[in-house]
């Protein structure tokens, strides 16, 4: 296909002026202007941009994409601001569906009078199994009927960490699919491709290679998908021969060229707001007993064991970890077994540690919108050190790779977001959180096109044509106020040279 006509985002350099750009083989293989010779026959080998903006696709580092397919099935508890609250939308939502299951997405206790118990959904009168999970992805809060359906033991606590990761595996087991089928996630794919994406890396706590080979051969292959993997599923990883990039299934009518191994994910501690993530210092408020700087989930032997089987087997990792302690115990594994890949989140380190990680090469991946949510919780848990969350502009001075995600469905997967997040650190009418670790549109643009900068020959042809440039502006709060809202500038996303979405 042949582009003609296109302005090119600067994203890494400027290019001047209007260009045509050739594809072939689902890569970009010439680009310049008035490109001499014909457009390459056919319905649809050419395209006339119009003048219009064109820039590398984008890309959610860090997404459960089950997660997210199911979202909008679920009984929305976001705007619940305490337990009999939450317990009000699920009446709601049984006096309309009284025969079906509730599954709940985003309540966040942290900040309630009272804390979640078993007992408050008990003495809702129904047989169904209620699961309402945390807006962080840490910890469930089950009904008995639940808790029996998931052969978990009887509690009047939140199911947290790892028991609940485990948990949540057989929940489709419990509660039918639930809109987890193939044509849900194609229509996932959609809604991401309509904003520009054209890869996910999906972090999904569930299901393995079979699962998602199966997937793909059911038509939810939109997208670049990289699958990873956890500790319960590297065996069959492994067993496989399967390393990070190598294709999932040959077999695929396109060679499963566009669905690859990821890599191997690792929880090492909690949360913020279930105060489990792993801290040099202790929690300033209702912190867990014996447990005052939160906790890792490995040992740190354990750690270093896994990273090195994944190391061994030609897979990266990408560690999860939020609090200090756990990025600077993360790095040390890193550094002492020689395993490649990122950390995910980073929300709290110090700048040593930054400066470890690039000396390392082991990349951060960072979702700029939890800082929307994160901004009051940590003041008030972690006084005296927001100055050292999400520091984007550390990691950037100091040579550190950065890539940008969402953790959809603890935050929308949107692209869009998480730049204008980065730029402008505010979500409301309040001044940017700590502005000194804001960075640029450009430098947040950058981090979200997978490493690809200003369209050029040997790209991948995984492109996005824009009504606007989106680095016209100051890096400001008006232009962060413009990239919120910049999916609506999106007019054609191609993946590998085809057309993944086009605006009606």
């Amino acid at each position: 296909m042949l582009i003609r006509n296109a302005r090119l985002v600067a994203v890494t350099e400027a290019v001047p002026g209007p260009v045509d750009v050739r594809l072939d083989g689902g890569r970009v293989v010439e680009v310049g202007p008035a490109l001499d010779g014909p457009a390459p026959a056919g319905e649809g080998s050419s395209y006339d941009a119009g003048g219009r903006w064109l820039m590398p696709g984008l890309w959610d580092q860090h997404v459960h994409l089950g997660q997210w397919t199911l979202a909008s099935a679920r009984l929305d508890l976001g705007p619940a601001r305490s337990s009999a609250e939450a317990v009000a939308l699920v009446r709601q939502r049984l006096e309309e569906w009284p025969d079906l299951p509730v599954i709940g997405w985003g309540h966040r206790p942290t900040a309630w009078p009272d804390m979640p118990t078993v007992t408050d959904l008990d003495a809702i009168d129904t047989d169904q199994p209620i699961v309402l999970i945390a807006g962080d992805g840490h910890h469930g809060w089950l009904n008995t009927v639940a808790l029996h359906a998931l052969a978990l033991p009887i509690r009047d606590s939140v199911v947290s960490e790892a028991e609940w990761f485990m948990a949540y595996g057989r929940l489709a087991s419990v509660l039918g699919q639930d809109g987890t089928g193939p044509d849900a996630y194609r229509r996932s794919m959609e809604a991401a491709a309509a904003q520009g994406v054209v890869g996910l890396v999906d972090l999904e706590f569930s299901g393995g290679v079979a699962d998602w080979v199966a997937r793909w051969a059911g038509g939810a292959d939109l997208l670049r998908i990289r699958h990873a993997c956890y500790a319960d599923g590297l065996d069959d990883v492994l067993s496989r021969g399967l390393r990070s990039g190598d294709p999932l299934a040959t077999s695929l009518p396109d060679g499963g060229e566009r669905l690859t191994m990821g890599p191997l994910k690792i929880i090492s501690d909690g949360s913020l707001n279930t105060r489990t993530a792993w801290c040099c210092e202790p929690y300033a408020d209702k912190a867990v007993p014996g447990f005052e700087e939160g906790q890792p989930n490995q040992s740190a032997d354990e750690l270093r064991a896994l990273l090195a089987r994944a190391a061994a087997g030609g897979l990266e990792v990408a560690v999860h970890a939020i609090g200090d302690r756990a990025v600077s115990e993360a790095l040390a594994a890193f550094e002492e077994t020689g395993a490649r890949g990122g950390i995910e989140h980073v929300q709290l380190t110090t700048r040593d540690d930054v400066r470890r990680m690039a000396r390392l090469g082991v990349r951060a991946s960072v979702q700029p919108a939890h800082l929307l949510d994160d901004r009051d919780v940590t003041e008030r848990l972690w006084p005296g050190r927001a100055e050292r969350c999400f520091p984007l502009r550390w990691m950037l001075d100091d040579g550190a790779d950065v890539v940008l995600g969402s953790d959809a469905p603890v935050s929308p997967l949107d692209p869009w977001l998480a730049v204008a997040s980065a730029v402008h650190r505010s979500g409301d009418d309040r001044e940017p959180w700590h502005p000194e670790q804001s960075i640029t549109a450009r430098e947040a643009l950058a981090a979200s096109t997978d490493g690809w900068g200003t369209v050029a020959a040997g790209h991948p042809a995984d492109l996005v044509l824009l009504d606007a440039d989106p680095l016209d502006g100051a890096s400001d709060r008006d232009h962060a106020a413009r990239l919120r809202s910049f999916a609506d500038h999106v007019a054609v996303t191609w993946v590998a040279g085809e057309t993944a979405y086009t605006r009606p």
